[in-house]
């Protein structure tokens, strides 16, 4: 008997992100979190392009855009001068930008879209313990009553850098703490550089950089989220423990306006007052990463599996995308439908991601984003998070190294300019997709003809059957493809620019999974091959 079938432990935007991903696939789930009340700081501040599309298929876009403040680019300073200056303008193949957001709105967006499902954040409730057996996670809660055990089928720890559930796992979180400590304050500043740029402004001695001031912007009216080293005076005290993670707001010195100010004084590119200081701290950093994202049935997610600097908002990105990456994996197996082996991939697939982020960052947050990098393009796709390759992972079909288009792996590319019958107006891909299900795309280009439509059909079937029915079809059809009579739904090509992105030529198949990467890329597809490929992820 289980009491619910996932516990998530933590309700920041990590454990949210994987409550309203289960919830909404109809998953029993509880989720606890140890405050009171949420917190209202302004932690992470940045939404990359690729979390932007995560929200799209979670149906919080709209909201989120509508809290939020575009990035419009970066501009840095050394001893006074400008430097540099970085445009984050998105490539025309990507649909959304970057985007300002304090954590705390994000939080209130994605506890909004929870309670939508149903389903209700019991605060003020401590993980304390658990115990995993072959069947399930026995877990020990306490709240206002007092301890209770709760039993459920998988334990998701969602709780920041000093999480219960990576130290009751046993798990190793191997790294170190930077020396410098950090103030952070949201105030404003009424000053005339562009809005929506961050500033980056450095004080460098003999090539090394000795203070340093960071102001992000945030929505409203001259709101920024300001970074600077901390002044002797509210500096915390060091530690002489291995195992202390120091990560995170710590102590309660609270910087003043006054403190925040003389930074200014000394780095800010013109003359400008902090004023209308609405929360401020001081801030240690380490950076971190576990030997595991899972042990049997339990799993960490977020600052729980890795921390480092908060450079670019890249951990609580990382963080909203091993959740959505681990949701769709979890509600197959608690359905039956998963394969042996499903849920272990979450570790083969985000901890090299993982990896990848502590060390660019800890770079980044010493030399600033992009630094020494000679293809702008690439740096903002890296930073966008649209690079990721789970090329290597036991669940993704091998894709040949010289056939055209995307490979299985990575992010399946949109397209705009589609069109389909009683739809007035044309609309891209990503809009189409349903986001719960895996979703097979067949293409028909000119030659098309009644046999071809045949074997897609075929194809069709064969990725139904393997998916246990939890799979979407669409036949994607050039402008003059011969399509009709079909019992396909066919989606149209207008403008060409799906055919493009992917290289596409009659009978190609593509299989995207439910967080929007290929696993399964071919030009011309057998429903053998197919269903070989989908084995690996459906019983």
């Amino acid at each position: 008997m289980v009491d619910t079938d996932v516990l998530i432990a933590g309700a920041g935007p990590v454990g949210l992100t994987a409550a309203v991903e289960l919830a909404r696939r109809g998953v029993r789930c509880r989720i606890v979190d140890a405050l009171a009340e949420p917190p209202q700081y302004a932690k992470a501040v940045g939404i990359q392009p690729r979390t932007l599309e995560v929200f799209e298929g979670m149906g919080v876009l709209r909201e989120v855009l509508d809290a939020a403040i575009q990035m419009r680019g970066q501009i840095v300073y050394v001893n006074g001068a400008e430097v540099a200056r970085t445009e984050l303008t998105v490539p025309a193949d990507v649909p959304y930008g970057f985007l300002g957001l304090p954590q705390y709105e994000t939080e209130r967006i994605l506890r909004q879209r929870l309670t939508s499902t149903g389903t209700r954040i019991e605060r003020g409730t401590k993980l304390t313990t658990f115990a995993q057996d072959d069947a399930g996670v026995t877990a020990v809660l306490n709240d206002a009553d007092g301890e209770h055990n709760v039993r459920a089928q998988y334990l998701v720890g969602c709780d920041g850098a000093h999480s219960v559930v990576r130290k009751t796992l046993g798990l190793t979180y191997e790294g170190a703490a930077f020396a410098e400590q950090y103030m952070l304050g949201d105030v404003r500043l009424d000053w005339s550089l562009p809005r929506g740029y961050s500033i980056r402004s450095m004080h460098r001695t003999d090539g090394a950089t000795d203070d340093l001031l960071v102001c992000i912007p945030l929505p409203g009216h001259h709101r920024y989220r300001v970074s600077m080293l901390v002044p002797e005076e509210l500096a915390l005290a060091g530690t002489t423990s291995a195992d202390k993670v120091e990560h995170g707001f710590e102590g309660d010195r609270k910087p003043e306006l006054r403190h925040i100010q003389a930074v200014l004084d000394r780095l800010a590119p013109e003359p400008v007052n902090a004023s209308d200081l609405r929360w401020s701290s001081v801030f240690r950093i380490s950076h971190r990463i576990v030997d595991s994202y899972c042990r049997g049935r339990v799993f960490v997610a977020g600052d729980a599996a890795h921390i480092h600097p908060p450079t670019g908002a890249q951990g609580m990105n990382t963080g909203i995308q091993d959740a959505h990456n681990l949701a769709w994996k979890l509600a197959l197996a608690i359905s039956g439908d998963a394969a042996p082996g499903l849920t272990a991939s979450y570790d083969a697939e985000r901890r090299p991601v993982g990896e990848e982020v502590v060390g660019r960052t800890v770079r980044s947050a010493r030399e600033g984003i992009g630094a020494g990098e000679s293809d702008p393009d690439f740096v903002l796709r890296r930073e966008a998070q649209l690079l990721i390759d789970y090329g290597a992972s036991p669940i993704v079909a091998n894709s040949a190294e010289s056939s055209p288009g995307p490979r299985a792996g990575t992010r399946a590319p949109d397209a705009a300019g589609l069109t389909r019958d009683a739809v007035t107006f044309p609309t891209h891909l990503f809009s189409i997709l349903g986001r719960t299900n895996h979703t097979t795309l067949l293409y028909a280009d000119d030659n098309t003809g009644a046999d071809t439509v045949a074997s897609l059909e075929s194809l069709a079937e064969a990725a139904r059957r393997g998916a246990h029915g939890q799979m979407d079809v669409y036949l994607v059809a050039s402008p003059a493809a011969a399509v009709d009579p079909t019992i396909l739904p066919v989606i149209r090509d207008r403008d060409t620019a799906f055919a493009r992105a992917y290289r596409a030529t009659g009978g190609s198949v593509y299989v995207l999974r439910p967080d929007g990467y290929l696993g399964y890329t071919r030009h011309a597809a057998s429903p053998g091959d197919l269903s070989k490929y989908l084995s690996a992820t459906f019983r």
